[in-house]
């Protein structure tokens, strides 16, 4: 591919990033040229970010519901899963999943909910007083 040929499609990582991709220059030597991204990969971005907008939202619904703690809401807003949230926060996988029930959350110290909202970068009154 040429260098003007180079798709520059807007994506959702427009603003973010572009990506480096071998082109060939007028001289046919190949040379780097950035890309903002083509419509296929658009798509596939939208595609991925249209079913983690749903997870997010799902996770919002069963925390209103009572059937979840605002743990589980963060750890899904953030795009963290049960390994990772373990990593930021120290805390073994079995406690984290108790931790995301209402009854047990309500009982959590200052000092656990801390380091939650460390880890999702909020304020513990956030974390405890969870407006959805």
């Amino acid at each position: 591919m040429k260098k003007e040929e180079l798709p520059q499609d807007d994506s959702a990582l427009k603003v973010m990033t572009r990506e480096l991709c071998y082109v060939k220059d007028n001289d046919g030597k190949y040379t780097t040229g950035l890309s903002t991204g083509w419509d296929v990969k658009k798509q596939a971005l939208d595609n991925a970010w249209e079913e983690i907008n749903e997870r997010v939202e799902e996770a919002r619904k069963a925390v209103t519901n009572g059937e979840k703690s605002p743990i589980y809401y963060f750890m899904e807003l953030r795009l963290m899963d049960m390994p990772v949230l373990s990593g930021y926060t120290g805390f073994w996988s079995f406690n984290i999943k108790r931790h995301m029930k209402p009854d047990v959350f309500k009982g959590l110290s200052d000092k656990k909910l801390a380091i939650y909202a460390k880890a999702f970068d909020i304020s513990v009154d956030e974390l405890k007083n969870f407006k959805g």
